[in-house]
Formats: structure tokens, sequence, C-alpha cells
């Protein structure tokens, strides 16, 4: 397990695939707790309506606003295939720019809005805000895939290397 820490040393090509393929374990680590986090929705179908009722209540009684709601949460269910797809795509032939991308998306769409969560549901009259061991729980796993993407792009860089140090050495 030591090789999928950042500050762990990668000398040979080996070492250097499991370094890389720690960036997806993070992408498949994000879509377990998505997937934890669709259950509880799905398992708390007030806590979508009470959201929808929240949007309608912000956009004047807009009947769209619960079709909205609804067109996200599907959104969000594509996007864990999406995820885990790119997981297949990572762990098979890992990629800079995925590890990459994640990184980013990691940041602007899971660790700022998580961690604000609970403040702007409470901005926003009749919002409901998910238990706080959910968001816990998010916070946690995202603090955690960001370091596991920085292994994997170290443990890319260095597969790169030996795989150039290598093509070189045959000529």
């Amino acid at each position: 397990m030591t090789h999928l820490l950042p500050t762990t040393p990668i000398t040979n090509e080996a070492e250097a695939l499991k370094a890389a393929r720690a960036s997806a374990i993070a992408i498949f680590i994000g879509v377990v707790v998505g997937i934890i986090g669709a259950l509880w929705t799905l398992m708390n179908p007030q806590f979508a309506e009470a959201v929808a009722a929240a949007q309608s209540q912000m956009q004047g009684s807009n009947p769209g606003a619960a079709a909205g709601a609804k067109i996200g949460e599907y959104v969000g269910y594509a996007l864990l295939v999406v995820s885990a797809i790119f997981g297949i795509v990572q762990w098979q032939k890992p990629a800079k720019w995925i590890a990459i991308l994640f990184m980013v998306l990691i940041v602007l769409f899971g660790l700022l809005p998580t961690a604000c969560a609970q403040v702007l549901s409470g901005m926003v009259p009749g919002m409901p805000s998910a238990p706080i061991w959910l968001t816990a729980l998010s916070v946690v796993s995202q603090i955690i895939q960001f370091v596991l993407h920085i292994t994997g792009l170290k443990g890319i860089s260095k597969l790169d290397q030996i795989q150039l140090d290598a093509a070189n050495s045959a000529y």
C-alpha cells in the first residue's frame, strides 16, 4: 500500500505502474462515494422533494424547477457511469490528462461546493442540507482522491520516463 503515497520513491517499471494506477483507484473511490450519495437520495425522496420545493420558491413558483431538479439527479447518475469508464481507462492505460482533469473536477466541483453546501443551504429558505456524515464522507474522500491523483501523476511521469529510456537504449 505504500506505493499509493506520493512520497514513496519509484525505482522500476512495476512500481511506476502501481503508482500510476493510484489515479484509477481515486476515480473508483469517487464512484463508490457517488453511489452512496445516490442511494441515500433514492432512499430519502423527501429530500429531493424539499430541494425542488425550495428551488421553485426561489424561482417564483416555476413549474420547471422540479423537472430541473430531476434532470440534475439523472445527470449525476450519468456522470457516475462516465467516471467509472474513465476509471477503467485510467487503470488500463494511465494518462496524465485524465488525472489532471479529475484533480480539477475535484477542486472545482467537489471540494468547494461540498465544503460550502452546509452554509449555502442555510441561506435559502426551506432548502434542506445533506446529512453531515455524507458531507464529511465526501470531503474526506475527495482529499484522499486528490492525494492519489498526485501519486498517479508521479507514477505516470516515471512510467513514461522508464519507457522512453528503454526505447532510446534500443537504438
